[in-house]
């Protein structure tokens, strides 16, 4: 007696969950401190930017926040968003065997990948708080709900522009190396280590044109205690200039 076919939902979702199986053990077991570097980088970025505002002479140029936590809320949301579109990249061509099965399709490890990536930066976030809360800053989202939320949404931006790098870069590899050369350039310029309000109006009119502008100030506001006043809080980031 032959088994029924299964439904074309329940072969994707299989197929996703095999997937996802396979990107997380090569992922967090990539080496003996892979699991040590997920968390190690953002702290590092963390102490050294402490570091260099100490040696410039502790100036507080984060008006109405906390430094140290408007520093990892951002810097964590970046990488989320960094993360999602980078490791898409090559995501296609490391899968190449597995489409010798006509059930896995190239959408398919681009969006194991993301998921993989969305949870571990999800628990490299919540270990931060955890950690941060314990040294006596106050880390806590001010609207839980609203900090989920926008936090799912860096993730769906970090995919969405991780979907377009995947198709692109197999078809012209430049593409890809560009990519990776302009990740610095985006995190200097996206808000990730210097506040918005501190730069001339001129070049924050440029700037908003930046999606993850958007995202990591949206964010950092979930975080603070202005959250129910979102228009003076919008113009107080940007220094009135909207």
């Amino acid at each position: 007696m032959s088994q029924a076919p299964r439904p074309p939902l329940q072969v994707t979702l299989d197929v996703w969950h095999a997937m996802f199986m396979r990107e997380a053990l090569a992922r967090t077991m990539a080496g003996r401190f892979a699991w040590f570097w997920m968390i190690a980088e953002p702290v590092a970025f963390v102490v050294i930017m402490i570091g260099v505002r100490e040696v410039l002479g502790r100036v507080r140029f984060v008006i109405g926040a906390d430094f140290v936590p408007w520093l990892i809320v951002g810097l964590l949301g970046f990488f989320l968003f960094r993360e999602g579109l980078l490791r898409s990249i090559g995501a296609v061509d490391a899968n190449k065997g597995l489409f010798a099965y006509r059930q896995v399709k190239p959408v398919d490890p681009v969006i194991a990948r993301n998921v993989v990536e969305g949870i571990l930066k999800t628990v490299v976030f919540m270990v931060l708080i955890a950690g941060a809360s314990l040294l006596g800053y106050e880390i806590l989202p001010a609207d839980p709900l609203a900090a989920m939320f926008i936090w799912f949404s860096i993730w769906v931006l970090g995919l969405g522009a991780g979907l377009v790098a995947s198709v692109v870069a197999p078809l012209v590899p430049e593409i890809g190396r560009v990519l990776r050369m302009l990740i610095l350039p985006l995190f200097l310029l996206s808000g990730v280590i210097i506040p918005l309000h501190a730069l001339p109006h001129s070049i924050q009119h440029y700037l908003l044109y930046n999606p993850v502008v958007h995202a990591l100030e949206a964010l950092r506001l979930s975080f603070s205690p202005v959250i129910n006043r979102w228009p003076e809080s919008i113009c107080f980031i940007f220094g009135g200039g909207l």
